[in-house]
């Protein structure tokens, strides 16, 4: 029994002449070519004498193909733009407490739980625009809702207060906040007042809250001694003066964070006074250089007197 073969685009098919599944399945063997074998899969077409599910094809696939995706996610809003938004929100409103509590409680309606970041971050933005209505407002609709009830919420609020000159309300907050914490309370509190009153002239309730502060033994900064001492001169009580500065004098260093490290700084009253010293010590040389240059000018004078006298006679 001879055999025929087809070639078929490089690869050679053994194909019987007369139709056996046994020898087909027996004698099926494919041989390939020394050349190289393109990776796309080619199409072979048959004649419609043999079938095709006779025939073996090899051919190399490529990789499988990744289509890009078809959905696309939505931006997520950021904390910063949102805070954006919260203000040029509250920038178009009116003073009535209703509208703003009402378009504050739209805001955040579809919030599941109270963006307390971005009300921050929109009150610094106000305090740097120097907003101080709106962060009244913001701060009072922000602790009704029982959120953000911290020391530096309290004193953003005194800090609007007093410069919206709502002296009471300055007030009442403070004494709220003394009673509750006494002990606890912070320093830039007592700053904060001693600035409110002293910008005002109130010098006796300035005393009572410089009083309350060292009945605690807080060590008052030096704008709080700085003020003090003022008023005290401004009164003309000098003795009280002199034992402020005995008890308090002007530091010399101070510690500053310079790129998150903590350095030791000369203040600048020491410069200054160091500077006066420099002065004073160069006034003192001038006054001596002057002395001299007068006892060596009264000679050259003579001298220059007898010549022409001299000259004169002749």
């Amino acid at each position: 029994m001879s055999l025929k073969l087809t070639p078929f685009n490089k690869a050679y098919v053994v194909i019987p002449p007369i139709f056996n599944p046994t020898f087909c399945t027996n004698m099926l063997s494919l041989r390939y070519p020394p050349q190289n074998i393109t990776p796309s899969l080619e199409s072979i077409h048959l004649s419609r004498n043999y079938s095709s599910r006779y025939v073996v094809v090899c051919g190399l696939k490529g990789p499988r193909p990744r289509y890009p995706r078809v959905w696309k996610t939505q931006k997520k809003i950021g904390t910063i733009s949102k805070s954006r938004k919260l203000v040029d929100c509250i920038k178009e409103l009116s003073n009535v407490k209703e509208e703003v509590y009402g378009a504050l409680d739209s805001f955040i309606a579809w919030d599941l739980e109270f963006p307390l970041i971005t009300v921050k971050k929109a009150l610094k933005t106000l305090e740097n625009e120097k907003e101080w209505k709106r962060i009244i407002q913001v701060t009072k609709w922000m602790l009704s809702k029982g959120q953000g009830r911290t020391m530096g919420s309290y004193f953003m609020l005194m800090n609007a207060l007093g410069e919206e000159d709502r002296l009471e309300e300055a007030e009442e907050l403070w004494t709220r906040l003394f009673s509750e914490h006494l002990e606890s309370t912070p320093r830039m509190f007592f700053d904060k007042m001693i600035g409110i009153y002293y910008t005002r002239e109130m010098h006796d309730k300035m005393f009572d809250v410089f009083a309350d502060m060292e009945e605690l033994g807080l060590r008052p900064t030096t704008s709080i001694v700085k003020n003090v001492g003022a008023v005290f001169r401004k009164l003309g009580m000098m003795d009280k003066y002199e034992k402020l500065n005995q008890k308090y004098p002007p530091p010399k260093w101070e510690f500053r964070y310079i790129k998150g490290k903590r350095v030791k700084v000369r203040t600048k009253q020491s410069d200054d006074s160091s500077d006066e010293n420099d002065v004073d010590d160069l006034n003192e040389q001038g006054e001596s250089n002057d002395s001299d240059n007068e006892h060596d000018v009264q000679p050259d004078g003579l001298q220059d007197e007898e010549d022409n006298s001299t000259k004169f006679m002749e």
